[in-house]
């Protein structure tokens, strides 16, 4: 087992990390700009180590300033957290050539995946289905026209490189591809650097469905059930659950062996979310995360497990400490991401927590790396917290879940606390009857009066 592990990132998802070390008896190192030296993963870390000013590519991003901090501080092995260069297989190389372990998979497994394309032909070759779409990246507008008519409209255009919602746009008709498919292109290039597109059949109502897998790296792997996270604004989740309403066990049985299948198939070390659109009782796969995702705390709910805890444990060559067989889904559990914004337009809002205490009791569970008096910078994203609930059953999960809200104070900033209390309050969430448009349409009334 790693003796030191420098966790390369900030904020909540540091401190779970440093906790998991802390249980396992390793030694942590926390890493922080300069607008991050009173965070609480810098207090709570043995040791920390500035890295540079708040900008994130001067800091978070900044590779050989983190390597750097890895061989001062001695730590023999990195865990990047989500986000940042968590999906950087260069930055994975790198450390690789240091002789410094990286608890996650490997540079050549972070590379197939990253690219949408090369994810999509690679799942589609081991099974697990796909939406219908080009054959690869689709080169001018002119091949667009044909492709689209092919599919058939709606299509959705998207950049190979993408996440988080940009460079993707909607084309309802003929009429509206060139566009799509200019301006997509445009966003790509100035996201990432790659105007590469591809298109995929677009999907009317679908839900958002992911699976998370864990591989050993020897061809051993299992799945943990899925997640729903069919609540979002603008591609990004605002609520997440564990196990979905809209599957029953026969069909997480069938997705997620197949999912199982698929990353032991390819030597996949670690954990891993393979993300699908779900619709009319059909996967369609539309991208793998490399990495361990937001929304983990509801499936180590569900299942009782630790999943940073095994990151660690496989990266060290350990094997899996649990067998397909062991997973058993026990409840249910409901994440809220809290992010400090202010309502209605979602605009940032950092400043000083002038109050905050955070929800207990059972079935409680609050991610966070605030505390009061602390000053949230303006330099990242505004996730604030997490609020994990878990019940029995759904009807428990949503009581609890409206109960710690009803405890939570986030006093002196904004926060997206009150649409949490809003959404409580509608027929279609309390029922599950919902897919990855409702949010949208709710909001758009929701505003309009």
């Amino acid at each position: 087992m790693f003796n030191k592990v420098l966790i390369a990132n900030r904020g909540e998802i540091a401190l779970r990390v440093i906790r998991a070390c802390r249980e396992m008896g390793i030694a942590s190192v926390a890493v922080h700009s300069t607008a991050d030296s009173d965070a609480m993963h810098v207090r709570m870390a043995d040791e920390a180590i500035c890295i540079g000013p708040p900008p994130s590519a001067q800091s978070y991003l900044h590779i050989p300033t983190i390597i750097s901090a890895c061989e001062i501080s001695g730590a023999d092995a990195i865990h990047p957290g989500y986000g940042f260069l968590s999906e950087n297989a260069a930055f994975v190389q790198v450390v690789e050539d240091h002789s410094i372990t990286f608890i996650g998979p490997s540079a050549e497994h972070i590379r197939m995946m990253g690219d949408k394309i090369t994810a999509k032909e690679t799942m589609k070759a081991l099974g697990v289905p796909c939406v219908p779409g080009s054959d690869g990246a689709v080169p001018d507008v002119e091949s667009a026209r044909r492709i689209a008519g092919e599919i058939g409209y709606p299509v959705i255009v998207k950049a190979t490189a993408g996440g988080g919602g940009r460079g993707m746009k909607l084309a309802r008709s003929a009429a509206e591809i060139d566009s799509a498919f200019r301006t997509a292109r445009a966003e790509a290039k100035a996201a990432f650097g790659n105007d590469e597109v591809y298109l995929e059949k677009y999907l009317g109502a679908p839900r958002h469905i992911e699976i998370q897998v864990f591989g050993d790296g020897k061809g051993n792997a299992v799945h943990l059930g899925e997640r729903d996270c069919s609540l979002q604004r603008r591609h990004q989740k605002v609520l997440e659950e564990a196990p979905s309403p809209a599957i029953d066990t026969e069909t997480r049985a069938r997705i997620g062996a197949t999912c199982a299948e698929a990353v032991a198939r390819i030597g996949y070390r670690g954990a891993g979310t393979i993300e699908f659109l779900y619709e009319d009782g059909e996967f369609y796969f539309i991208e793998m995360n490399t990495r361990l995702q937001v929304e983990h705390p509801v499936t180590e709910a569900v299942f009782g497990v630790d999943l940073v805890r095994e990151q660690l444990r496989v990266a060290a060559g350990q094997p899996l400490s649990f067998s397909q067989d062991e997973l058993q889904v026990g409840g249910h559990a409901i994440e809220v991401r809290i992010n400090a914004e202010r309502l209605p337009k979602f605009t940032p809002c950092p400043g000083t927590v002038a109050t905050y205490h955070a929800p207990g009791g059972l079935g409680v569970r609050m991610d966070s790396a605030l505390y009061s008096g602390y000053t949230i910078p303006p330099y990242y994203d505004s996730l604030i917290a997490k609020l994990i609930v878990h019940g029995r059953d759904r009807p428990e999960a949503l009581a609890r879940l409206r109960r710690a809200l009803g405890e939570l104070i986030i006093d002196g900033v904004d926060s997206s606390v009150p649409l949490f209390h809003a959404l409580l309050e509608q027929p279609d969430v309390l029922s599950g009857e919902y897919n990855i448009h409702w949010l949208e349409k709710f909001l758009e009334h929701a505003l309009a009066d």
